[in-house]
């Protein structure tokens, strides 16, 4: 089972090794409706946890996606250039926005586990 946390912005991260994947939930997208463009941040910018990593526009809105966590971005999901749809059709699989080289996983500790956000969304 893989290691998923998530921010109370409705992001997630996977922990693969000292890479985190970042991307939006099943909740957010489903709130912003059909992703039509998908702004990603440039591969080597650095991130601090609560900064804007990237933004989203919908047909509903633009909204952005924060870095859960400090740390290198090591690449991008180009696909969604081409598929900004991914994002509705498989939010937390090949959806995804960037990988990000972490600076200090211990910020991760704070985040939620998938119990804790399904609660969380429930109370919304």
């Amino acid at each position: 089972m893989s290691d998923i946390k998530y921010t109370e912005d409705h992001e997630w991260i996977r922990i693969e090794g000292d890479e985190g994947v970042v991307g939006i939930t099943d909740y957010a997208q489903e709130q912003l409706g059909d992703v039509v463009h998908v702004d990603l941040p440039e591969v080597g910018a650095s991130l601090s946890k609560g900064d804007e990593a990237a933004v989203i526009d919908s047909v509903k809105a633009a909204s952005e996606v924060y870095a859960p966590a400090d740390g290198e971005v090591t690449a991008t999901n180009e696909g969604l250039e081409e598929d900004p749809g991914k994002v509705n059709s498989d939010p937390e699989g090949a959806g995804w926005f960037m990988k990000i080289k972490l600076a200090d996983k211990s910020q991760l500790d704070g985040l939620m586990d998938k119990a804790a956000y399904d609660d969380y969304v429930a109370g919304l």
